[in-house]
């Protein structure tokens, strides 16, 4: 995802609390935005399996 695709579901998540159903491009693991940090640069996400991880912009597409 483009930097500016990050931000707008950063915004979304964070401001509007709306999560964004995202795809995980490298592991096919579809999860829900819930936070982002800025330090690292990268996307929580809760997977369907109810498991939490944190994922890379650059690995992530909006579904």
């Amino acid at each position: 995802m483009k930097e500016s695709e990050h931000i707008a579901v950063c915004n979304r998540t964070e401001r509007k609390d709306e999560p964004v159903r995202l795809k995980n491009l490298k592991t096919g693991e579809i999860g829900l935005s819930f936070g982002c940090t800025l330090e690292g640069g990268t996307i929580q996400v809760k997977l369907e399996n109810g498991q939490l991880d944190s994922w890379d912009p650059a690995d992530c597409e909006e579904l």
